[in-house]
């Protein structure tokens, strides 16, 4: 009876579809950003454990999860936004200090599917996951 009770359990995951072999992690999450003051939309591709800038964020995904092609769409990132702060910045030194703000302006899940749901809402910038994917395209060199 006691060999039972775990196989019923895997069972139960199988039919409802959580099993966690069936989910599938990608390296890389891809993200549309809105920059409110100049209204530009602008998408940027994350790879996860790996900061990314947009704008005066700071983006870390921390895993991106897709279901297969064949199941219900469902695309989930976990991700970690900060605000960037320049100090000492000039217009002889743009690039003076960059300073990263310890707490997280966002800390948690974006579903592709549902954007408004749980999107960052700033001030200056939205930004939502729109996909995961397996690699980043690489820039081309355009001499080939």
């Amino acid at each position: 009876m006691r060999f039972l009770i775990p196989s019923a359990a895997g069972i139960a995951f199988l039919a409802l579809g959580m099993s966690p072999a069936l989910a599938g992690k990608y390296p890389v999450a891809v993200f549309n950003g809105l920059d409110k003051i100049t209204a530009r939309v602008t998408s940027f591709e994350a790879k996860v454990n790996e900061p990314t800038t947009f704008g005066a964020l700071q983006v870390l995904v921390r895993t991106c999860d897709k279901n297969p092609p064949e199941e219900t769409p469902r695309t989930a990132a976990y991700v970690e936004i900060r605000q960037l702060e320049r100090r000492g910045a000039t217009a002889t030194d743009p690039a003076a200090q960059t300073e990263v703000h310890p707490a997280p302006v966002f800390s948690g899940w974006m579903f592709a599917e549902s954007p408004g749901l749980n999107a960052l809402e700033h001030p200056v910038y939205d930004v939502w996951v729109t996909d995961c994917k397996i690699s980043s395209v690489p820039a081309s060199s355009g001499s080939e």
